[in-house]
């Protein structure tokens, strides 16, 4: 008896699930997960989860150990909030890892131990030094030049520089790769996306870490819901063709791409989606500081400029910086495979939908380190700069298994972007073909 005469409660005894249980809960309102061997009722849990609702639900029946440890930096921490979703633990004769997951786990101890996730805190004073001083040489060859073509030039190289730069920096810091400190990654993240990009810190976090969780997997990850302008790799112009809904020429796909994706990706749809995505969510902090971004533009470059020179400054430097993003990150995951969600072990997963960059100063800078994409990917807060030094044993670990580890030079991973898109697209106009005539087939 407790206090007060009150019954104390018995220890509830933990019930054994077999796969079988868990993958019957991978409904929208009905969701477990299972953990290092314990299961998990996310269906509630899931609207609060900080990473967002979906990224978690991705992994809904599945088992979600790997990407637990590669998002999350203090284990133990977050254990301490799962106490009160557990429901379980898988039955015994279920637990077993396969070996591909043992030598991950690991490798991902190796990297501990070699020191490859404390971050070099000077290195990345001088990336955000960097961005200061381009900034600054943008608005002073105006300023102090005039506007005349060579110094508008200048000027506007410089502020595409820092636009860029500023995206490959944020995403270190959004992934928490930089400070011991997640509060500190958080506010550097805030300002650098919002007050230096003009962008939702928000928004990015929605999108970028449903991509990291299921990388290339149809209906999963945000990058390759393309169906409405592309199609890509082979499952999905088989998809859109038995549709027969022929809203694009997708056989042509790889030539109107290098004027569509590339250079109105940031100035027009991702403009109009992060406005979006905080309106509807009424996130009217990162609203404000999103809008801080424009206040500052406007302020210091139409006094030089006037108003409609400043918006065409705007806009080409939107242009500019989304043809560099959208070359970089593509050439990392285009040509790779895509496919519906097969539950892959973390390691195979990211090597089948990533590719590396052939390493070069060039190339790290141009990049920001995402050259190391594969790396990146197996290990999402690793520091950028020890990417590099990891990739052997990644090698090493891919032989072992017979998976293949694919770098490119830069040039050849651009051409790689076209050819893929071309070959999908011929696939798609095969198949719709196929179902075309068999559609006319059967009406005879």
């Amino acid at each position: 008896m407790g206090k007060g005469g009150q019954q104390l409660s018995e220890p509830q005894e933990v019930k054994d699930y077999t796969w079988t249980e868990v993958k019957k809960h991978q409904d929208r309102n009905d969701k477990w997960l299972v953990i290092e061997g314990e299961v998990y009722d996310i269906t509630n849990w899931a609207r609060r989860h900080p990473g967002g609702s979906k990224v978690i639900s991705h992994y809904a029946g599945q088992d979600a150990t790997e990407a637990f440890r590669a998002f999350h930096n203090d284990l133990n921490f977050v254990k301490k909030y799962m106490k009160a979703i557990h429901i379980g633990r898988l039955s015994e004769e279920e637990k077993e890892p396969r070996d591909i997951q043992k030598d991950f786990e690991e490798l991902r101890q190796t990297a501990h131990k070699m020191g490859l996730f404390k971050p070099s805190i000077f290195f990345f004073i001088l990336v955000l030094g960097h961005l200061i001083m381009f900034e600054a040489l943008a608005y002073f060859f105006l300023a102090y030049f005039g506007n005349g073509w060579i110094p508008y030039l200048a000027s506007l190289s410089c502020y595409i520089v820092v636009q860029a730069q500023a995206g490959w920096t944020q995403h270190g810091f959004g992934h928490l790769s930089v400070f011991s400190s997640s509060a500190l990654n958080h506010l550097l993240h805030y300002l650098l996306m919002n007050q230096m990009k003009g962008a939702s810190s928000d928004w990015w976090n929605h999108m970028h870490y449903q991509h990291h969780a299921k990388p290339n997997v149809m209906n999963k990850d945000p990058d390759v819901r393309l169906d409405a302008v592309l199609v890509v790799g082979e499952e999905m112009p088989k998809m859109v063709a038995r549709r027969k809904k022929n809203f694009m020429p997708y056989n042509h796909q790889h030539k109107y791409f290098l004027f569509t994706l590339p250079p109105l990706l940031f100035p027009l749809y991702f403009q109009v989606m992060l406005f979006r995505h905080v309106i509807v969510r009424k996130l009217w902090l990162d609203l404000f500081w999103t809008c801080t971004f424009y206040v500052k533009f406007l302020a210091l470059y139409t006094p030089l400029l006037g108003l409609g020179g400043a918006l065409k400054y705007y806009f080409i430097m939107r242009t500019v910086e989304s043809v560099w993003f959208v070359w970089v990150t593509q050439s990392n995951h285009i040509p790779m495979e895509i496919q519906f969600d097969q539950e892959k072990p973390w390691f195979p997963l990211q090597l089948s939908a990533t590719c590396d960059i052939a390493k070069s100063y060039l190339n790290d800078w141009f990049t920001g380190h995402l050259n190391f994409q594969v790396e990146h990917h197996l290990f999402p807060t690793m520091p950028r700069h020890n990417l590099y030094k990891i990739a052997p044993l990644v090698k090493s670990m891919c032989e072992k298994h017979n998976i293949p580890y694919i770098v490119k030079p830069l040039s050849t991973a651009f051409v790689d972007i076209v050819r893929s898109l071309k070959t999908s697209g011929e696939l798609w106009l095969h198949y719709r073909e196929a179902y075309h005539m068999d559609s006319h087939s059967k009406q005879g």
